[in-house]
Formats: structure tokens, sequence, C-alpha cells
């Protein structure tokens, strides 16, 4: 379009930096925004809550909080982009905070307002707070709850171990659960181990999805966290008798605007040789600082080596060591998951990160974690 003689406009920014934000690709959404601030195209608000959806979604949150401070014709859905990227990032307390100078200044407040205050509640633990903003919100704000917040709540309740509150709170809706609240309910009893209520749970949400692949893989951890092996086996033989596939992890990488998608154990990287031994010597030299894989993260009952050996070829793991070929010395790593990162993969990436001095910034399915000199900004809570 831009060779042609066809001239983009505010309307074809908004399409293109969205879907460099989808991407997380950083390189081509800066370009844009350069496209617009050159071509002198007016920054309104829909553009500027496409910016900052952009940079949120690529890890950049001064960039984003720096278009917001310039928006002059604000509005609730600029203010939601804000909150949602906060909650993305874990910075619940900073969500907070402009929630209350939003209301302060008279912005209305919607649906889409209170999922993004209270899910950045949940990501930040502040459980006190979540259930404040759940039960006023639609006396004091004129908000009616939808599903939605309700998953929301019982996501913010069963992280901070509060199961029996969650459950309890399902029972009482005026709505139907839906099959999400289930999964949320489950992974939690996985986490606190409450056996009991999660084979509950596991009932309800079979009746409610029996075909849903990612159930299967849900119960399978579930069980295998119990240390239950033949329950976690007959999950994922059950699931494969069905002929329902698991959607496979990956992870993408941009390095230097040119876009990297790995695979677990994927060997069809063109460098997939010199990958596999960045590999090896990524794992000698976590294992020197004294890192010991978390078996638990792999769900089978199978030998210790090969558990280690199956984590250390999960997606990410392939894409920081291609990262650590590729990329200048110093420049920040940044992965994209299409599946929330295992415990395993988040604690070595913190030793990473440590031992080899990069900044490495991870989206994956619910979250962003900023990794940086051995430590995480989600402080082990996600």
């Amino acid at each position: 379009m831009v060779s042609s003689t066809v001239t983009p406009n505010e309307i074809t920014l908004v399409a293109v930096i969205s879907a460099c934000g989808e991407l997380g690709a950083l390189g081509h959404g800066l370009w844009a925004h350069a496209y617009a601030l050159r071509h002198r195209l007016t920054v309104n608000c829909y553009l500027a809550t496409a910016l900052v959806e952009m940079y949120t979604r690529c890890g950049e949150m001064d960039l984003a909080e720096q278009v917001f401070a310039g928006v002059t014709d604000m509005d609730t859905r600029c203010y939601n982009a804000m909150l949602q990227g906060l909650a993305f990032h874990g910075r619940g307390r900073a969500a907070l905070t402009l929630f209350d100078r939003m209301c302060a200044e008279g912005f209305p407040v919607d649906s889409v307002t209170m999922l993004a205050v209270m899910c950045a509640c949940a990501h930040a633990g502040l459980v006190d707070e979540g259930q404040w903003l759940f039960d006023r919100m639609e006396i004091q704000f004129g908000v009616t709850p939808r599903i939605e917040h309700y998953g929301c709540m019982v996501d913010i309740l069963g992280r901070a171990g509060q199961l029996d509150v969650a459950e309890k709170l399902i029972r009482g809706m005026d709505i139907p659960p839906n099959a999400a609240m289930y999964r949320s309910l489950i992974r939690a009893c996985g986490i606190h181990g409450k056996l009991e209520l999660g084979a509950r749970t596991i009932q309800e949400l079979m009746r409610l999805e029996p075909e849903h692949s990612g159930n299967y893989v849900l119960l399978s951890n579930f069980y295998a966290r119990m240390r239950l092996w033949e329950d976690a086996k007959k999950a994922r033989k059950e699931m494969k008798a069905m002929g329902i596939d698991k959607s496979p992890g990956s992870s993408l990488l941009d390095i230097d605007g040119v876009l990297h998608e790995f695979l677990m154990g994927d060997k069809t990287h063109p460098a997939s040789r010199e990958i596999y031994a960045m590999v090896q010597e990524i794992e000698a030299r976590l294992k020197e600082s004294g890192h010991r894989p978390s078996t638990t993260a792999v769900m089978f009952n199978v030998e210790e080596e090969d558990k280690a050996d199956a984590l250390s070829y999960h997606s990410e793991r392939l894409a920081i060591a291609f990262a650590l070929i590729a990329s200048s010395p110093g420049a920040p790593i940044r992965i994209i998951k299409n599946l929330r990162v295992c415990s395993d993969c988040h604690e070595s990436t913190k030793l990473v990160s440590q031992v080899y001095g990069r900044e490495i910034i991870m989206r994956d399915r619910t979250r962003f974690h900023h990794f940086r000199d051995g430590h995480c900004s989600c402080g082990d809570f996600w």
C-alpha cells in the first residue's frame, strides 16, 4: 500500500499496529508508529489506543505509558487498554491507582474496565481489592457482573488458596458456570493439593466439555501433581482413543524484524544443530549455578533423567538458545508463547538472565514475565 498511489490513513495504521501487537512484532510496530508521526497523521484516541495495546503486548510498558500520557481526547477505551496492559504485566497497584484516576476524572466505567482491574488484582495476588471491586461493581459502578467477572473472581480466590470460597461462589451464581471457571478451579486445586474438590470439579468440567483436548491435558496434569500416575495415564489414553490432539507448545521469537517459531523438540530450523549445542551449553552452565530441574513439570511417571531431557527441549528453551546465538550481545530477548510457561522453564529462564546477562521478556498465555538478573517481575506468582 505504501508503494502504491493509495495513501495510508489513521484507520490503516490502527489495523497495522493491532496486527503488530498480536504478533509481538515490536520492530514493525515502532516503524508504524514512526510512519504515523513522520506523515503527520493525527494520533487520536483510536490510534493511541492501538499503540498502547501494541506496546503493552510487546512488553514495552514505558512506551505505552508515554503514548497514554500524550492523549488529548481520552476516552474509556483508551483507559481500558492501559488498564489491561498493567494487568498483563502484573502491576496490580498501578492498575488500581489508574482506575481511581479514571473514576475521579469522570470517565464512564464499563464491564471491560472492571474485568481489567480485577485481572490486575488476580495477577498481583490482591485478594481483598479484587473482592471489593466485585462486591461493588453493580451497586457503585453500575456494571452487572458477567460470566467473565465471576471467572476472574474464582481465579483470584483460587490463586490465593481460598478454594472453598471459590466453590461456594460458583454454586451461588445466578448464571450457569462455564468450563473456563472450572478449569481455573482445577488448576488451583492442583497447586494447593485439594484432591477431593479437584475431583468433583473435574466431573462438572467433563459434563460441560467432554471432547475438549485441553481438558484431558489439564486432568492428566492434575492427577500427576497428586502423584496419581495411573489416572494421569488414563486421561491421556482416553484423549488418544477419542482422536483428540493436543495443541503443541510453540514460542515465537523476533530477531531483527524476522519472526522465528519453535515447537517442543523442534529440529526444523536451519540452525537446529547450533541451537541444540547451545541448549546443552545452557544446561551445563545452569547446573554449575546449582539449578536442578523441577521434573514435576513433566507429567509422566518416567525416569527423572528422561524428564529433565524433555524439559530441556521445551519451545521457549529452543527460542532462548537461538536468541543467544543470533541476537546482538546484551539485546533483550522477546518471546511469545501460546501456552502457560511451566515452573521449570520459569526457574531456568531466571537463571539464564543472570548467567548470560540478558533481559528476557516472555509473554505466555496469561501474562508477561520480565526476567532480569535472576529475578522475574511476577515474583514467582503466576
